[in-house]
């Protein structure tokens, strides 16, 4: 038999449950969005790298790397003097960019 002071358990429970499993989505929202944030941080550094190179070499794909908080990993040109590739770590992302000037 239920007691009159029994009333309204499951309503406290079922709050309980749902503020706990609104916290934890909300928590995996967040962390997905800073790794997003990352990967696009870390395509725009290689980005800005890529096309810096063109004209000033490596030295200018690391410079332009560092400005946007990013570490180049590999860089190189070709085939021909007018491509270069550039990839960069920033954080846990990586990216990689190629860039041209030919026509």
């Amino acid at each position: 038999m239920r007691c009159q002071q029994d009333r309204g358990q499951s309503a406290v429970l079922v709050l309980v449950v749902a503020l706990l499993l609104g916290v934890a989505l909300l928590t995996a929202l967040v962390d997905f969005g800073g790794v997003t944030q990352d990967r696009a941080r870390a395509q725009t550094a290689a980005d800005a790298a890529a096309l810096a190179s063109l004209d000033g070499g490596a030295a200018a794909a690391h410079d332009f790397a560092a400005r946007h908080g990013a570490t180049v990993v590999a860089w190189s040109r070709g085939p021909g003097d007018d491509e270069v590739t550039v990839r960069v770590r920033l954080g846990e992302s990586t990216a990689t960019a190629r860039a041209s000037n030919a026509p």
